[in-house]
């Protein structure tokens, strides 16, 4: 069995269990994605007194679609049940609320690693670097379990950095040999788009199988039936790209963020890792 943390359900989100953190902590701004501004530490309108949302089966509709995209990775239930001890922030002291608040970011961006460790120690290719994994996973997981005061004073930059040179080498490894045509051996320029601006591409039908897409800018770009199995997507911004028919079968360090806010159908084959959106839609 893959190497992985003791309970992968705690990289999810569970929403009752958690109490509404990302309709508070978090600010946004009127957009596309969202209906109104509102500022961190100020409570969503549409959160309720048991920190569900009163529109949730509406949010789309009701111009809140950024919320339907948003995920955290398991680090609102952390926070509100280990952290704090599940002590609520609407009933302890404003200090506690504001701390709160200023360690929910923190915690969420250490699960988001251990999401990509725990997925790259599922990687059989990438077993030469599984100890190196499997070391920053645990030192993740410890500083998660850190005292409120410790995470808000977490230097979490450096250590992403730190789990980044795993991650990168785990993406050589786990690449190496997959690709289409032109992509083989000796043909490492072209695999790799690390950052590529690529807003709106035309990519329709493409082989990116292999492909290292780190970073690149996918917004509204057209990869219908495209061809995405091995390649690297994390942080990948597919903002509206359309991934009908595409397949993604094997693409690694793909989120569900990522996926939500992405456009697809019935046809677009996915990691095991990710759910299809409700929002996709059917086959035609």
């Amino acid at each position: 069995m893959p190497d992985q943390i003791a309970d992968p359900s705690a990289l999810r989100a569970d929403c009752a269990r958690c109490f509404g953190l990302c309709c508070v902590a978090l600010p946004f701004a009127r957009s596309a994605d969202f209906a109104l501004d509102k500022p961190a530490g100020k409570p969503c309108p549409n959160l309720q007194g048991d920190h569900r949302c009163g529109i949730h089966a509406d949010l789309r509709q009701k111009g809140f679609t950024g919320c339907t995209v948003y995920d955290c990775f398991g680090a609102g239930q952390k926070v509100s049940r280990v952290t704090f001890d599940g002590q609520d922030w609407r009933t302890g002291s404003t200090e506690h609320a504001r701390r709160m608040f200023d360690v929910f970011p923190v915690v969420r961006q250490l699960h988001e690693l251990l999401w990509y460790l725990t997925e790259a120690l599922g990687l059989p290719a990438a077993r030469p670097v599984h100890p190196e994994l499997r070391r920053a996973l645990e030192k993740t997981e410890r500083l998660t379990r850190r005292t409120a005061e410790e995470l808000a004073a977490l230097d979490v930059a450096a250590h992403r950095q730190e789990v980044n040179v795993l991650l990168l080498r785990t993406s050589e490894l786990a690449r190496a040999g997959v690709g289409g045509k032109g992509q083989g051996k000796g043909k490492g320029r072209g695999r790799d788009r690390r950052g590529a601006d690529l807003m709106g591409a035309r990519l329709r039908g493409a082989d990116l199988r292999g492909v290292s897409l780190r970073g690149a800018y996918l917004i509204a770009a057209d990869l219908t039936g495209a061809d995405l199995r091995g390649a690297d997507l994390i942080g990948a911004d597919l903002r509206d790209a359309d991934l009908t028919d595409a397949d993604l079968t094997g693409a690694f360090f793909l989120t569900q963020p990522q996926v939500n806010a992405a456009r697809g159908s019935a046809g677009t084959r996915l990691p095991a890792s990710v759910s299809r959106p409700a929002h996709w839609t059917a086959a035609r």
